[in-house]
């Protein structure tokens, strides 16, 4: 059989398009297909056309300062600000600044991996027993399943307690507790993918779906429908990169990707043991910054929401907002997390939009219609019913322990595995997980490949000859 290239790369998230440029580099030729029409995965950033503010519908924070992305963006000389402001919370109905951080600190230093694993839900029971004299003991306990549902995108009946204390080290090396922009989002990383891909030579089919993967030791053919069709291509070996949910996804459905012959039983344990978040998120652009005139009900001279960053709430609906602090563009942000996406996955845009309207009506006291006088527009991503992602990030489940490893081992040197759900240093459902998982499998490669780089260089060329003639 005939070599299309020396490495198929599917997927070009940024675990994909990180493998790809590093092979490339040490002189293989390597193609990616890709099943969007654009680059960059769950990466998703459009630019408003009237404040010119970055719009993300995917991942949208620098979670700390991780080498994985800091080392791309200060190369490329690109700003970056540290998300600042103010943090409020609604709690029986009342507007005033948070004041439960510490309490659901000291909740989730409790979690402990030495023992048996369990969920976090069953956690919160057996941490802090129930108390009619700690009022405020139980409102923490609220607000740190809020945290943990929010923030991983989890079931807290499912996500085991191994898994996020290995999370919260992993951040605390990394200074995870702060939060950056970059000056335009992540398309300033997307731009530098992209440069990066065209000088090193690696071309990338787009809008090419991946069906069915044909594969024994050292030979992969890959058949794919794309713009004009069906499509093979043929490689020794194969990078798959597609988020954990298409990984999860039947054979009969939309996206999903056939093993011929199937993934070994020890690989589809694993699937079965990481979860896929669910997320819905909606970006409002408004006429102007309301809510710098509020709390409505305030003391004189007392603070108001203009220096606003996180406003968090107990809503059944869009708990969590944000704006783009410190930057005063007039926009909001909802985060619908777990079972709110689940009831608004799957709805019209219209409908996310008035649920978004009326939780700001609730939690901010203005009315519906100045609300909706004052809204120019808004942006939005189903990312559960998109057939490429079916899902915001992953996570681990309970007795899950080990399951990410197992995920990204290749299978006898031919298939191996990148993206976010495959790291094993408790960054999974980041970007710079994802990009260090590229690297990984790019090493993984050139080790299999077991040939140096001008080695590789003579292989690509040859490659690319048998192509010609």
């Amino acid at each position: 059989m005939s070599e299309d290239a020396d490495v198929i790369v599917i997927g070009a998230g940024a675990a994909g398009m990180t493998a790809a440029i590093e092979l490339a580099r040490g002189g293989l030729a390597v193609k990616i297909l890709e099943a969007r029409d654009r680059i960059g995965g769950r990466i998703f950033t459009q630019i408003d056309d009237v404040c010119g503010s970055p719009i993300e519908l995917g991942a949208e924070f620098i979670h700390g300062r991780p080498p994985e992305t800091w080392d791309l963006l200060d190369r490329w000389k690109i700003k970056v600000a540290e998300v600042d402001g103010d943090n409020w919370c609604v709690n029986e109905g009342q507007l005033s600044t948070c004041d439960f951080f510490s309490e659901v600190d000291e909740i989730l230093k409790k979690m402990d991996d030495r023992g048996r694993d369990q969920s976090f839900a069953d956690f919160l029971e057996t941490c802090c027993p129930k108390s009619k004299s700690s009022a405020r003991q139980e409102e923490a306990k609220r607000w740190a399943l809020g945290y943990v549902t929010g923030f991983n995108a989890a079931d807290p009946g499912l996500v085991g307690v191994h898994w996020l204390v290995k999370g919260m080290r992993a951040e605390e090396k990394i200074e995870g507790d702060r939060s950056f922009r970059a000056e335009h989002g992540y398309a300033d990383l997307i731009n530098i993918f992209q440069q990066q891909l065209n000088d090193a030579g690696v071309s990338v089919q787009k809008s090419t779906m991946v069906q069915s993967i044909q594969w024994r030791r050292g030979q992969v053919k890959v058949n794919a429908r794309g713009p004009n069709g069906a499509t093979s291509s043929s490689a020794a070996r194969v990078l798959i990169t597609v988020p954990l949910g298409v990984l999860q996804a039947r054979t009969e459905e939309i996206g999903a990707i056939r093993f011929l012959p199937d993934l070994p039983e020890s690989k589809q344990n694993a699937l079965s043991n990481i979860a896929m978040g669910k997320v819905i998120r909606v970006t409002l652009r408004f006429q102007e910054r309301f809510w710098e005139r509020l709390p409505k009900s305030r003391e004189a001279n007392s603070k108001t929401m203009g220096g606003m960053s996180f406003l968090f709430s107990h809503d059944d609906w869009f708990p969590t907002w944000w704006t783009m602090a410190p930057k005063k563009f007039p926009l909001l942000v909802g985060w619908a997390p777990f079972h709110c996406a689940a009831r608004l996955s799957g709805e019209s845009k219209s409908f996310v939009v008035e649920r978004a309207i009326q939780t700001l009506h609730g939690l901010m006291g203005v009315s519906i219609q100045e609300l909706e006088t004052l809204l120019q527009h808004a942006y939005s991503h189903d990312w559960q019913s998109d057939p490429f992602s079916r899902g915001a990030y992953s996570y681990g489940k309970v007795d899950g322990d080990g399951m990410e490893e197992e995920l990204a081992k290749p299978i006898e040197n031919t298939l191996f595995f990148a993206g976010e759900a495959t790291d094993t240093a408790g960054h999974n459902g980041t970007v710079h997980g994802a990009i260090a998982t590229g690297k990984r499998a790019a090493a993984e490669i050139a080790h299999a490949i077991g040939i140096g780089r001008s080695a590789a260089r003579r292989r690509a060329e040859r490659a690319r000859s048998r192509k010609s003639s």
